[in-house]
């Protein structure tokens, strides 16, 4: 019989993350997919009994890192982003994708606050990398140092 982990990792992520690499996350995006983890997970591995006490108790979310042992959605999701990011980055330029990702589009924004675009999410995962304000398409086209990004990326802290 199949555990319960491997149907949450081959069923349930690829579902999630459907997509996930032309998304442009805010954190409320971000807290959502956790709490929607966590929630799996505690379904998943269930209450936990108090050998003391002999009382039943939820898993505290230190618990369930420690029971499942992958990095969370929010990290897979960056680097996946970032991953996308390298390949639309070394495409050519007559490539509608990357006209996209260097273009300027024509016209005013909205008032009020700007919207968080791809380009900037991607943008600021480097600089939480320690890259600054590199020419992001220039550094990918270093397809090992951006391997380095991504896999660094991947290991960031995220609350």
């Amino acid at each position: 019989m199949l555990s319960r982990k491997y149907i949450y990792r081959t069923i349930i992520l690829p579902v999630v993350l459907y997509g996930c690499e032309t998304w442009s996350q805010t954190l409320r995006e971000e807290r959502k997919l956790r709490v929607f983890e966590n929630m799996v997970l505690r379904r998943i591995f269930g209450p936990r009994r108090d050998e003391v006490t002999r009382e039943w108790s939820r898993l505290h979310d230190e618990e369930l890192n420690d029971l499942y042992c992958s990095p969370n959605n929010v990290r897979v999701i960056k680097s996946r982003i970032m991953k996308w990011a390298g390949h639309v980055a070394r495409m050519g330029e007559e490539r509608a994708v990357y006209r996209v990702l260097v273009g300027k589009p024509e016209g005013k924004r909205p008032l009020g606050r700007p919207r968080r675009r791809w380009v900037d999410s991607i943008r600021m995962d480097l600089q939480e990398v320690g890259c600054g304000y590199m020419d992001c398409i220039g550094l990918a086209q270093d397809r090992d140092r951006w391997r380095t990004l991504v896999s660094a990326v991947m290991n960031l802290w995220v609350p």
